[in-house]
């Protein structure tokens, strides 16, 4: 005898998708137009047919912690081929936005982060810290005499704010999301029949991961699209950016604070280009600003019937990387032409984008990067894709 599944509909995470994205859910007819178009869906139990159908239905259980909905990289492709308008892509980034909120921790912050009423309160909260510690310390004005933010905002008060955010927040936070997340896809594929493995065995699940990293760096799932071609190119430049600005504040770190290199030193210069360390800061930072406009420009593109237009949680994360990219090259340039009345104010407000960045990455778009990560990993592990 066949195994009995009891269907148990969630008619409250139907209407949570909508509003997330996935308004057109409903339109889907199963005709498997989605699935069959799709240059990245595996030959084993392919996606996005079943998701359509468990969305409709409500099996929230089907989608949270599928891997599958993880695999996709919301090229659109189906969507643009959808006979019925159905939009499948923004559907499964729908689920995967639910997902983020399901599995990050505290659930109150996972819950607000991607809820557009409460912008403002997500830019006031780091405001209010700067605010309070600027005014406390005595530093709550303009220095006079030649710029030096550091005169500002001190090095250390910077460092004692995002230290912690960089070492004890974002690991701990996305910690307990992946343990929820792992134990999930792996309970989702047994009881799916995706995997043969009954047991997830952690240091073989962690070679997978390293077998999956060339493919996150080099990015080549985007590069198989079709009908949004433009998407390799902007996450190419972000992510590298990311990973050059990552070096840069890294070598930063252990010459003060290790080496205790002394200010005089050329890699310290302000304004200079110089040294390697400095002009791969500003490569990284005009690579950063116009990756994240590229990113805008695709999803402003007509592609008909708002195909790929994302949602508030999509489109918050876009206007945070670029408000820190612009604004990190403004305050290097209003430096460099010495006008301390926007220097001073445009680096507050850059690192106002900073700590959000930062103090929300778990709840945001980007915890993606990690989620999608793992879940190409595990599809490995579990053999449905060559580990190559």
């Amino acid at each position: 005898m066949a195994n009995s599944y009891l269907v148990e509909p969630d008619v409250n995470f139907v209407k949570q998708l909508k509003t997330m994205g996935g308004e057109t859910l409903k339109k889907c007819y199963q005709c498997a137009t989605c699935s069959v178009v799709c240059p990245i869906s595996p030959d084993d139990r392919p996606f996005p047919r079943k998701e359509m159908i468990a969305a409709q239905w409500g099996l929230k259980d089907k989608l949270v912690g599928n891997m599958d909905v993880w695999l996709c990289h919301h090229c659109n492709d189906c969507s643009t081929y959808c006979p019925r308008g159905a939009k499948p892509g923004d559907l499964l980034n729908a689920v995967r936005a639910y997902s983020i909120q399901k599995y990050a921790w505290p659930s109150w912050l996972a819950r607000i982060v991607p809820d557009a009423r409460f912008w403002w309160l997500l830019l006031g909260i780091p405001v209010a810290i700067f605010l309070f510690i600027l005014g406390v310390t005595g530093h709550l004005h303009i220095p006079e005499g030649e710029i030096e933010f550091a005169h500002f905002f001190p090095t250390l008060l910077v460092d004692i704010i995002f230290v912690p955010l960089a070492t004890f927040w974002i690991p701990l936070v996305f910690g307990i999301g992946i343990y929820r997340f792992m134990k999930d896809i792996h309970a989702n594929a047994v009881a799916e029949g995706k995997t043969r493995r009954k047991e997830l065995n952690v240091p073989d699940f962690l070679k997978t991961v390293i077998c999956t990293l060339p493919t996150i760096l080099s990015h080549n799932k985007f590069s198989q699209c079709s009908q949004n071609k433009g998407r390799y190119l902007s996450h190419i430049l972000v992510f590298f950016s990311f990973l050059g600005l990552f070096v840069v504040t890294n070598i930063f770190f252990v010459a003060l604070y290790i080496l205790r290199a002394p200010g005089p030193y050329p890699i310290f210069d302000p304004i200079g280009i110089t040294t390697p360390v400095k002009l791969l800061a500003l490569v990284s930072g005009i690579g950063l600003l116009v990756g994240s406009l590229l990113m805008l420009s695709n999803r402003l593109k007509d592609r008909g019937e708002n195909i790929g237009k994302g949602s508030y949680f999509d489109w918050s994360l876009i206007l945070v990387v670029l408000g820190l990219a612009a604004t990190g090259l403004l305050s290097w340039f209003t430096r460099l032409l010495h006008i301390p009345s926007l220097a001073y104010p445009i680096y507050f407000t850059h690192l106002v984008f900073v700590f959000c960045l930062f103090a929300y990455l778990p709840f945001s778009k980007l915890a993606h990067l990690v989620y999608r990560t793992l879940a190409m990993a595990y599809s490995r592990y579990s053999e449905r894709e060559p580990c190559e």
